[in-house]
């Protein structure tokens, strides 16, 4: 099954769920005939796909809209804020290429400031699948919820094979006394050969799923803290507001302190070109990802293996 089969079979079996876009098809392309007039399509207006949402959420329909990240959380920001956070409405919204996944575009198109803005609206919730596997596990609980949903999409294969979902829970891949990584979305996938890399170089590594940025997982987060192992946080997104920002605050909360090594973008947008050559320039491949973590640990002198081979972004606009 995949993302517009298992919105269909949805909509099918709750009345309530109505498919927006913003002229995005790329996900819902099949759906227009078989859902009808639930099926809308606003035309390039996100803002107004937003508002139209929200006044049907108010009706009682449980809206699914979709449109590019970057112009969802930036375009439609005081839409999404005012007329869906405000009132606390269940719209769901599918924002597509987030991140690196927005490999062939520049800045105007690089939603990596995302997590950011949607976390700091309040009853926002965030969610980032690791794949497509771990998107369609997520997406019923997310889209049966009261809570208004931002969610990063990600078609990506499946390379590991997820536990089940739990709403606000991690996925705990692995438990490491040397490093731990934190992380979320497409980068799991790096992650997971970094991970082996390190493992391979003689060190323990944790690998950690946090599916969800908000709810976040605190006891599975703090759990790794209190280990005591140096912890990674590696997400395609500006350091600044994002997952080093979400465990900054929350050692704060809690009087804590630990070794934090940020993988994220600082202060800078990334290069465009295909995934594989973002991931090479910037320093997110696995190999590169286990190099630096070396690197902090004092272990300079070690290669990490050979290139990662990466699989292109079928969806780049």
């Amino acid at each position: 099954m995949n993302y517009e089969e298992l919105i269909h079979k949805t909509a099918l079996a709750d009345e309530r769920l109505l498919v927006m876009t913003a002229e995005n098809r790329a996900l819902i392309r099949n759906l227009p005939g078989p859902l009808g007039p639930r099926f809308i399509d606003t035309g390039i207006t996100e803002q107004t796909m937003i508002g139209a949402a929200a006044g049907l959420a108010l009706r009682g329909r449980v809206p699914v809209v979709h449109a590019l990240a970057t112009f969802l959380t930036l375009r439609a920001f005081e839409f999404i804020r005012t007329d869906v956070g405000i009132p606390h409405l269940p719209v769901k919204i599918s924002a597509f290429v987030p991140g690196f996944l927005s490999d062939g575009n520049g800045p105007t198109h690089q939603a990596i400031e995302d997590v950011s803005l949607m976390r700091g609206i309040p009853g926002m919730t965030v969610f980032a699948p690791a794949d497509e596997q771990d998107m369609l596990a997520m997406l019923p609980a997310i889209w049966a919820s009261p809570d208004p949903a931002y969610l990063r999409v990600n078609t990506r294969p499946a390379t590991y094979q997820h536990a089940p979902f739990e709403m606000g829970k991690a996925e705990i891949v692995a438990e490491g006394t040397d490093i731990t990584l934190l992380t979320y979305g497409m980068l799991f996938e790096q992650a997971l050969i970094a991970k082996d890399l390190l493992i391979e170089a003689g060190y323990s590594v944790g690998l950690v799923n946090l599916r969800s940025l908000k709810p976040l997982d605190e006891a599975a987060v703090l759990d790794v803290v209190k280990g005591g192992s140096l912890v990674v946080t590696l997400e395609d997104h500006f350091q600044t507001g994002g997952l080093y920002s979400i465990l900054a605050e929350l050692l704060l909360e809690h009087e804590l302190t630990a070794k934090v090594l940020p993988l994220a973008l600082k202060e800078r947008w990334y290069k465009p070109g295909l995934l594989s050559e973002v991931l090479e320039y910037e320093g997110f491949t696995g190999q590169h990802i286990a190099r630096r973590i070396g690197e902090r640990l004092g272990d300079g002198a070690h290669t990490f293996g050979a290139k990662t081979k990466v699989v292109e972004n079928e969806f780049a606009e």
